[in-house]
């Protein structure tokens, strides 16, 4: 089983950035595909980006590309999200996800391990 806990949101100014970080503990990352999901009030949780584990290819949203970098910090087993040029779109509980071995799908079901969720809210 793996732990997931998110951490680094918060309210930011449009135009602003973050970086949230996933921190995973339980067992080993190898093979696994780790995800940033986001879910908005009243709307239904939606990808942000995703990448490899092992190799740390990600793959984006369209609404976030360009603007947002998924990356990994494999002796830390964390993954982080940076969010720059932040739209009060972006407004929504962001979560951490995790799934083991296979491609990166952008589908939640196909996830096995979440996190507890953290808030990040756009706004002047």
């Amino acid at each position: 089983q793996v732990q997931l806990v998110e951490s680094g949101g918060g309210l930011v100014q449009p135009g602003g950035s973050l970086r949230l970080s996933c921190a995973a503990s339980g067992r080993s990352l190898y093979n696994y595909v780790m995800a940033w999901f986001r879910q908005a009030a009243g709307k239904e949780r939606v990808f942000v980006a995703a990448l490899y584990w092992n190799t740390g290819t990600a793959y984006y949203a369209d609404s976030v590309k360009g603007r947002f970098t998924i990356s990994r910090d494999m002796a830390k087993n964390t993954v982080y999200l940076q969010m720059n040029s932040l739209k009060p779109e972006d407004t929504a509980v962001y979560y951490c996800a995790s799934r083991r071995g296979g491609v990166i799908t952008t589908g939640s079901a196909a996830y096995e391990y979440w996190g507890q969720g953290t808030q990040v809210t756009v706004s002047s």
